[in-house]
């Protein structure tokens, strides 16, 4: 059969439908009543096979009959709310695969408010755009179970094996959360690390609960990676910012590693024991130090340094002087990775962006929950250093300028 519509009538029917939109609200009913009819039909087709006969066909020896329909509602992705008519069978033994009996929207739907959640919509945002969004209004429990089926994803991504990964540098840093537990809520610290590959890549090697001043967490956590496949022998560096007892754990966990003392975090500790108006002159010379070409230039900065302030701020010398070692370390290593090893600011970032996240939500729901978005965002950050691995740094850089001044 050949339908044909001429462009008057086509322009008549819009004219009388009033206006634009409502020609296209129009078509967007006519089409979830087909996909409703349709879908309605294949269950009732499926009733049929269930039953082995069709509608009004008599069959000896069955006790199982038609028994009728029910409506309800399916919002599907792109399509919105849709009406079927399921059929039901006398026994009540029936089960339409076509449409799941207690799916009250599809899997991709799940997806895609499970996504929007992970990127920092709320659950209650969610709640009131999904009328606009989908078509259905989904309350914020739907969207938070809708989440926790991503939960055995992120399980394997967080105990992955790797013993493939050829790790050389690790950042090492904690960040705490308020987290709502049985007893009620409490700030809990989660521990982060990530790796750089021999080809300069970072990635995020674990996240582990636990408290970040404490020294045997920081061991478990090596231990968990050691036993995921983490080879020991193969870490040349640590870089951390001093925290109660790391150093000391780190060292006897990966004995052939250095340590890397981040260099921000003893600046601002050394000047934290100067007088404010000798603030700026202390922190050029300590710039000194730490921005100089060799080893042997840095100590000899530090000797002017000492000479300089030692009288006026002797607090502050001995600061440096116990840290001096330490954040010294990365001179050891290639020149262009200088850069990136002198800080934490890499896993300084990985943290900014666990907080930035987690910050509209005030209070993170459970130890599962916050894995579940401190590895969706950890996930994101490592395609974003795909594009500047550790040792790809551009040398018309201010860091490389000052170093040729010098």
């Amino acid at each position: 059969m050949k339908l044909d519509v001429t462009v008057s009538e086509v322009q008549e029917l819009i004219k009388n439908l009033g206006n634009h939109e409502q020609f296209l609200d129009a078509i967007r009913i006519d089409i979830r009543q087909a996909v409703g009819d349709f879908l309605s039909k294949l269950m009732s087709g499926e009733l049929t096979e269930f039953l082995g006969r069709e509608p009004y066909e008599r069959k000896k020896d069955s006790a199982n009959f038609r028994n009728g329909s029910y409506e309800r509602r399916l919002t599907l992705k792109g399509i919105g709310e849709v009406t079927l008519v399921v059929p039901r069978d006398r026994l009540g033994s029936f089960q339409p695969q076509v449409v799941p009996k207690w799916q009250r929207y599809e899997k991709a739907l799940a997806d895609d408010l499970s996504l929007m959640f992970l990127n920092g919509c709320s659950t209650r945002s969610l709640s009131l755009i999904s009328k606009r969004l989908i078509g259905r209004k989904i309350s914020a429990t739907e969207i938070s179970n809708a989440s926790k089926e991503l939960s055995e994803a992120v399980e394997k991504w967080r105990l992955r094996d790797l013993s493939q990964e050829r790790i050389k540098y690790l950042y090492l840093d904690g960040v705490n959360f308020k987290m709502r537990l049985s007893e009620g809520i409490e700030l809990v610290p989660v521990l982060a690390i990530i790796g750089v590959a021999e080809n300069g890549q970072k990635l995020v090697l674990g996240l582990q609960s636990g408290d970040k001043e404490s020294a045997s967490s920081w061991r478990e956590f090596f231990k968990d990676l050691k036993a995921r496949g983490l080879n020991k022998a193969e870490i040349q560096l640590g870089i951390m910012d001093g925290l109660t007892g790391l150093e000391k754990v780190f060292s006897e966990e990966f004995p052939k590693a250095e340590i890397q003392r981040c260099q921000v975090h003893v600046a601002r500790n050394v000047l934290c024991k100067v007088p404010k108006k000798l603030k700026q002159q202390v922190a050029d010379d300590v710039r000194s130090i730490f921005y100089a070409t060799s080893r042997q230039k840095a100590l000899q900065f530090f000797d002017q340094f000492k000479a300089n302030w030692e009288k006026d701020c002797p607090s502050a010398v001995k600061c440096l002087s116990n840290s001096l070692n330490s954040c010294l370390s990365y001179l050891k290593f290639p020149k262009e990775e200088w850069l990136s090893l002198r800080t934490t600011n890499v896993i300084e970032r990985l943290n900014k962006e666990f907080k930035r996240r987690t910050k509209p939500m005030e209070i993170v729901p459970g130890e599962e929950s916050c894995y579940r978005l401190l590895a969706f965002i950890a996930l994101k950050m490592e395609l974003h250093w795909r594009s500047q691995p550790v040792g790809k740094v551009k040398e018309n850089l201010p860091f490389f300028q000052k170093i040729r001044e010098m």
